[in-house]
C-alpha cells in the first residue's frame, strides 16, 4: 500500500482519533503525540489493514488503548479528563454564558464518572459512533453498552437538575 492510499485510508477518521485522545488525555499535546503514535501503528500495518473489517474501528481501539496507557503511567497521573469540542450557533451573549456554565458542569460531572463511562459518553454522544462500532472498539455486547450509557446519562442529568435547583425551593 502506498502513501496516498494509507492517507486516503485514514484521513476520514483522523480527527475523531484526536479528539478520543484529547477527551482521554486533556492535554492537547498530549493528544497530538496520542494521534501521531496511533498513525505510526497504523502505517506499521499498513500491508495488513485490509484483513480488517473496520480500519478505523482498529485505529479508535488502538487510540483507547494508547491513551489509558499513557494515563496509567507515571507522567500522565496528573491529567483529568476535560471535553472541549463545544461550539455555540452565534447566539445571544446570555445564552452563550449558559451555556458555557452549562458545559463546564457536565465537563465536571464527566470527570467524575467512571472512565469507562466516560469513553462510551465521547464515542456515542460526541463522535456519534453506532453501537455495533462501540462494541468492537470498547470490546463490550451493545446491551452492556446501552446500560453503561444511560447510567452515564442518567447521572449527568440528576446532576444537572441537582446543580440548576438548588436554592430554588
Amino acid at each position: 500500500m502506498n502513501q496516498i492510499v494509507f492517507i486516503e485510508i485514514i484521513n476520514p477518521f483522523k480527527d475523531k482519533i484526536f479528539r478520543l485522545a484529547k477527551r482521554l488525555l486533556t492535554s492537547t499535546e498530549e493528544a497530538e503525540d496520542a494521534t501521531q503514535e496511533v498513525m505510526v501503528k497504523l502505517w506499521n500495518k499498513k500491508e495488513n489493514l485490509n484483513q480488517y473489517n473496520s480500519v478505523e474501528a482498529l485505529a479508535m481501539t488502538m487510540t483507547k488503548n494508547y491513551c489509558l496507557d499513557q494515563l496509567k503511567s507515571k507522567r500522565a497521573e496528573n491529567l483529568k479528563i476535560v471535553h472541549n469540542n463545544f461550539t455555540d450557533r452565534e447566539a445571544g451573549l446570555d445564552k452563550k454564558m449558559e451555556d458555557a456554565d452549562s458545559l463546564e458542569w457536565v465537563e465536571k460531572i464527566m470527570s467524575q464518572l467512571p472512565e469507562q463511562q466516560q469513553i462510551l459518553i465521547q464515542l456515542r454522544d460526541v463522535e456519534q459512533y453506532e453501537f455495533d462500532e462501540i462494541a468492537k472498539i470498547v470490546d463490550m455486547n451493545e446491551t452492556a453498552i446501552r446500560v453503561a450509557l444511560s447510567r452515564a446519562r442518567k447521572k449527568i442529568r440528576e446532576s444537572m437538575l441537582n446543580t440548576h435547583q438548588y436554592g430554588t425551593k
